[in-house]
């Protein structure tokens, strides 16, 4: 695994779910905060898109695409509102229905204001925040990604895909589509590291010394990694390892190395029901009572506690 990847896989639960939205004439409906993650994909059409908090408003066009990783509530519209407009908005739930984004779709609207037609595939991702990674955390309240010519084309494919599922109702689509919304999320990320002019991940993952030393460590969490064997795998000495990863994520090496492990430890627990030696050998720990004793530091719980029910765990 990489950390983009593993950054996703901690704090993911459940699938994501979305619905299919067609608008037309005068319209501005409201979406509340959520815990988790939102995103829309402008399939037609264009709106526009104000944030709570007094964020700047966005103008999303045909193609692009728009994250909102801290489920951060706010009001989509035919175009610019100002607060008085944004305050009478519709509840997105009062039209949106429910469905997973292979349905017709529902239309909002009245006349009265000239514009084409939109159409949007709107959702959200369930989350887990007690085990956000740092570049999660680092990801602002809006992730704006317009439809640009050549730029990020994996992520214009799978709006593409999109689309085509959503349009022609293809056999299979139940599934094609939340395993392209997945893919939809790794490409918004991706494209935020690649697209961001300031930030410690973006640094982070542009940085060959840091990097080299996080995928070897994502790749192996159990493994017994020290400071001169990963130095050694970098291709560095010990005290540019140090120096070089320690500035760019916050932590030292081994200190990183201890916090992954824990986060990858606490998602085994809630996710599946293998037994806490599997789980402290998959994570480098040498016994049980090990990691309880690391885990508890860490959590202020014991694994025991920390570990939901069966029933409750998510697919």
């Amino acid at each position: 695994m990489d950390v983009v990847s593993d950054a996703i896989s901690a704090m993911r639960i459940g699938r994501p779910s979305s619905q299919r939205l067609r608008v037309g004439g005068r319209w501005c409906t409201r979406l509340a905060p959520y815990e988790g993650a939102g995103f829309h994909v402008v399939l037609a059409g264009g709106c526009w898109l104000l944030p709570d908090g007094g964020g700047e408003p966005v103008a999303l066009g045909p193609g692009d695409a728009v994250l909102l990783p801290h489920g951060t509530g706010h009001v989509l519209a035919d175009g610019p509102v100002d607060s008085a407009e944004a305050g009478r908005a519709v509840p997105f739930e009062e039209v949106h229905g429910t469905g997973t984004g292979t349905g017709p779709g529902i239309g909002i609207g009245s006349p009265g204001r000239a514009g084409r037609a939109t159409e949007l595939l709107c959702g959200k991702y369930r989350l887990d925040r007690s085990r956000a990674h740092p570049l999660m955390a680092e990801l602002p309240e809006v992730v704006h990604l317009p439809n640009r010519v050549g730029e990020h084309p994996e992520l214009r494919a799978a709006v593409d895909l999109l689309a085509r599922e959503l349009d022609d109702r293809r056999p299979g689509s139940c599934l094609a589509v939340p395993s392209l919304l997945d893919l939809l999320l790794v490409y918004m990320v991706r494209a935020w590291t690649a697209d961001a002019e300031a930030g410690a991940w973006p640094a982070v993952l542009s940085d060959p010394v840091t990097t080299a030393a996080l995928r070897a460590l994502h790749s192996d969490p159990a493994a017994p990694w020290s400071n001169e064997r990963l130095a050694a795998e970098a291709g560095v000495s010990r005290a540019t390892l140090a120096r070089r990863f320690t500035g760019l994520v916050g932590r030292p090496p081994m200190a990183y190395l201890t916090w992954w492990r824990l986060t990858l430890a606490a998602t085994l627990l809630r996710s599946s029901d293998a037994p806490l030696a599997s789980v402290a050998r998959r994570t480098g720990y040498s016994s049980p009572y090990a990691l309880s004793h690391a885990f508890s530091r860490e959590f202020g719980l014991t694994p025991g506690k920390y570990r939901l029910p069966a029933p409750e765990r998510h697919p």
